[in-house]
């Protein structure tokens, strides 16, 4: 069975100005859905269909495949991120927020080091906020690297930081965009059911 472009969890047009629905037309529709056909095109050459997502994405980085490798780990990567985000603005609460203030001192410390994050990562790639060795962390990785692939390091959240996200309502102003989306537009209620250790299964896909 091939993998398919999952659904956003939301109308296109839910989150105003924050997101167009013309970005979701573009992100979702077109970018999203290419990296999911470019995957399904080579899984019989590289010998794994069948494999779930997250299978064919390790198969492919141990095998050195960076074509199938980059196509995989952009269908898991977008389909994480479509689940980071919320048309309601959230808060932490619970466990999630505890862990945010022992490591951060606050919610708003801690959006300041994502957006700081997400500002200074060259080129195109993703901001994470992730679980590893039972605090919280912020990193960022390379155009398509996920933490599917990174033992030890739990994905919580993330934002793309490819232009593709940005570039139709915000030009080339990442900073802006990324002022936006991490003061509006987070589902923090995703991040802390991602404190289970599982986040990888959230986005993943039976082959």
């Amino acid at each position: 069975m091939p993998f398919e472009l999952p659904d956003l969890p939301y109308p296109r047009d839910a989150f105003g100005e924050t997101i167009s629905a013309e970005t979701f037309d573009f992100h979702h529709g077109k970018h999203h859905k290419s990296y999911v056909d470019k995957t399904n095109d080579a899984l019989a050459d590289a010998g794994l269909e069948g494999r779930k997502l997250s299978e064919v994405i390790k198969a492919a980085r141990d095998k050195g495949d960076d074509a199938l490798f980059n196509n995989a780990a952009q269908v898991w990567n977008h389909s994480f991120f479509w689940q980071c985000l919320s048309p309601e603005k959230q808060a932490p609460s619970g466990k999630l927020a505890a862990l945010i203030e022992e490591g951060f001192g606050s919610t708003t410390e801690l959006i300041a080091k994502v957006q700081e994050e997400g500002e200074g990562h060259f080129a195109s790639g993703w901001a994470w906020l992730v679980l590893e060795g039972g605090a919280i962390k912020v990193t960022s990785l390379h155009d398509a690297d996920t933490p599917v692939v990174h033992e030890g390091i739990r994905p919580l959240l993330t934002i793309d930081v490819w232009e593709h996200a940005y570039y139709l309502d915000y030009r080339n102003e990442r900073p802006d965009y990324l002022e936006a989306v991490l003061g509006k537009a987070l589902n923090w209620e995703f991040a802390a059911k991602n404190l289970d250790g599982e986040g990888v299964s959230r986005a993943d896909q039976e082959g």
